[in-house]
């Protein structure tokens, strides 16, 4: 379950530094390359909440096994592909394809915890928050290498060995019966997945991220199908008797519904920084991709030494106050960066960057796994990622309309002012959020509702 939940994120960091190879070779600027990475979180942000249910319904181990196996035509796709328009195709299936890894996995510990009758996920939790920050290290210097190498085309490849090992150790490892024991025969299947409610979500995150790509009064109606399809997907879900998601629920779950909204604002920070940074570094301040991976080790490795300590202890609150902090302390120093500045500066903001990034995931994986129903465990925690997924789209677009042709130093400064005033408002909601005290409260048992 670790090796399929860190796919999505080994495919975050290598692409990160692989941008303007991509770039260079198809002639493509910076805000077409931006596709590549809002591609696949698009299709993730879909497909986490749609696998997240099936997960809840039918157990982890025959969804993990199909979407895994889409992760390994994704990277043949991706390495032939001939032309950008392919390319972006790749990533979508490559979204698709890495949506069970993460939901499967909280699923299965969840089903340990009621077969044992112990609910006491730190270490899982801590592990699997842990594998992905290390997965995160080795990415952008794997990516260089890679380039080094084979090209750009060979990051698209690696993913063919990777999916082909986590489907056999699925295969083999996997419990053939899991999952919270939903029957899949409860009623028809068409009605248990909720179908409409789902389209009307994928045009609205759709339009959404067509706006934001290129904003401009012109594309007002992309705007005005947003609002209309998110109320008409508001009054299905209200309606629905089996809803995709259960908008009565999250509305008594306040607590839930605050961690979602932090889950946005943090990850819109750390993937500005992520791609946004990398592309400067490589364009703006001339390294190479390899050099470019290498800068950002120090902030994964920081990450996942903060996660080591800080998973021992059960508190949130503490550490989102810190994370939020770290993140606006890192937006000022990248305000300071120039294309003279000295190449400890680079890895001096990568330091700071890896304290919230050890943090933050961390205490919002946490916060869901204790605020959520325990009958969807899967679909909450893969509503996580949708979240997380979205601010990826947010900082995505702003990167692209920072930068415009070229990641040069004024475009970054423009996309750290964009994030310090993420950074704020993130810091903002975990102060006044006065249930965060009670996240990790020992009364929330396996079987205790997590509505309040």
């Amino acid at each position: 379950m670790m090796l399929g939940s860190v796919l999505n994120p080994v495919n975050s960091t290598i692409i990160a530094v692989s941008l303007i190879p991509i770039g260079d070779a198809l002639g493509a600027p910076p805000s077409q390359t931006a596709w590549l990475v809002s591609a696949l979180y698009l299709a993730t942000a879909l497909g986490q909440p749609v696998v997240g249910r099936l997960i809840d319904v039918f157990g982890p181990r025959r969804l993990f096994l199909v979407s895994t196996s889409l992760v390994g035509v994704a990277g043949v796709v991706g390495t032939l592909a001939p032309n950008l328009g392919v390319l972006i195709a790749s990533r979508v299936l490559l979204g698709f394809g890495t949506c069970a890894g993460y939901p499967a996995a909280m699923a299965l510990l969840r089903s340990e915890a009621r077969r044992t009758g112990r609910d006491s996920p730190g270490g899982v939790l801590t592990a699997l928050a842990v594998t992905n920050q290390t997965i995160a290290v080795i990415g952008p210097l794997l990516g260089g290498l890679l380039i080094a190498l084979g090209g750009w085309r060979a990051t698209f490849a690696l993913n063919v060995p990777l999916a082909v090992a986590a489907v056999l150790l699925g295969l083999f490892r996997l419990p053939v019966e899991s999952g919270t024991g939903e029957s899949p025969r409860r009623g028809r299947l068409a009605t248990q997945l909720d179908l409409a409610g789902m389209a009307l979500f994928a045009v609205t995150l759709v339009a959404l991220l067509l706006f934001l790509m290129n904003p401009h009064l012109r594309d007002w109606y992309l705007l005005v199908t947003v609002i209309a399809a998110s109320a008409a997907f508001a009054v299905r879900e209200l309606r629905a008797a089996t809803p995709f998601i259960d908008l009565r629920v999250l509305g008594g779950n306040t607590p839930l519904l605050a961690t979602y909204g932090r889950a946005l604002v943090a990850y819109t920070v750390s993937y500005a920084f992520l791609y946004g940074f990398t592309q400067w570094t490589e364009e703006g301040f001339g390294l190479s991709p390899l050099h470019a991976g290498l800068a950002q080790i120090p902030m994964f490795l920081v990450a996942i030494g903060v996660s080591i300590v800080s998973g021992r202890r059960e508190g949130v609150r503490g550490k989102l106050l810190v994370g939020g902090v770290g993140q606006i302390v890192a937006c000022v120093v990248m305000l300071t960066l120039t294309r003279d500045s000295p190449v400890w500066t680079l890895v001096l903001v990568a330091l700071v960057f890896g304290v919230p990034q050890g943090l933050n995931s961390l205490a919002l994986q946490n916060s869901v796994y204790f605020q959520a129903d325990p009958e969807r465990t899967a679909s909450s925690a893969g509503l996580l990622r949708t979240f997380a997924y979205v601010g990826s789209m947010v900082a995505s677009s702003t990167t692209a309309a920072s930068f415009g042709r070229r990641a040069d130093t004024g475009g970054m400064h423009h996309l750290a002012w964009v994030m310090f005033g993420a950074g704020v408002l993130y810091l903002l909601l975990t102060a006044f959020d006065r249930t965060l005290g009670r996240a990790t409260d020992k009364d929330t048992s396996a079987d205790a509702p997590r509505a309040s």
